[in-house]
């Protein structure tokens, strides 16, 4: 009986083993933690798994966990706890998380000779926080699981996501009012919990600075 509850088991864990990817495997042996293991209530939703992003490419071709370093995680995970003591049934939603340098390059590819270079960090620079597990492109859901309108759509390159540029949308009528004061509860919650914005892009947050990145953490390769 013991030896048969052993096999039942041990069937049991196969499959689900073998749905994880190459690349998750390989964020773990780094040390990264799968953000929705840590907290299911933050929702995962990886923008770089389809082809409806900026690059208009699948650039995640086995990657559908989102991973952070134990540091930016433990910060993400006091975001979603500060979110919801201000409104108890909104709920976080990761658009991506780390990023493998592989990945930052075919980013780069696209841009690069382009007006858009501005948007994506260098490889050949270091990349960006993204690529240390150090960063999340991030976003709030309501109470019905709908993403609350911050004027512009996720990975949208251009000066309407600046977070500098958002008094001038609002009175110019190119962003509501509400648009924007949902993109200051989302840098609110995060600021509290220790992230730090990027000015040109709404949903992007970094847990320290390029400099201290390269000093204490290892790139993603």
């Amino acid at each position: 009986m013991r030896r048969l509850f052993y096999l039942l088991i041990t069937f049991w864990f196969i499959p689900l083993a073998a749905q994880q990817s190459q690349t998750a495997h390989h964020m773990e042996s780094l040390g990264f933690v799968n953000i929705a293991e840590a907290d299911s209530t933050i929702a995962i939703d990886l923008m770089y798994t389809r082809a409806d992003n900026f690059t208009g490419r699948v650039l995640y071709e086995d990657l559908y966990e989102a991973y952070l370093h134990p540091d930016a995680l433990k910060g993400l995970l006091r975001a979603q706890q500060e979110l919801k003591k201000r409104h108890p049934r909104y709920s976080l939603i990761v658009y991506d998380a780390a990023r493998p340098m592989s990945v930052q390059q075919k980013m780069w590819n696209v841009v690069k000779g382009s007006s858009k270079y501005i948007y994506v960090s260098n490889p050949a620079r270091g990349g960006g926080l993204h690529n240390y597990g150090l960063a999340v492109d991030i976003s709030i859901l309501d109470e019905a699981g709908v993403p609350l309108p911050m004027g512009t759509k996720v990975d949208h390159l251009g000066p309407e996501a600046h977070i500098t540029n958002e008094a001038a949308l609002v009175q110019s009528g190119k962003m509501t009012k509400q648009e924007q004061e949902n993109r200051q509860l989302l840098r609110t919650v995060m600021r509290t919990a220790g992230f730090r914005t990027l000015p040109s892009e709404w949903w992007h947050f970094n847990w320290c600075s390029r400099q201290e990145a390269k000093q204490k953490y290892r790139v993603i390769p």
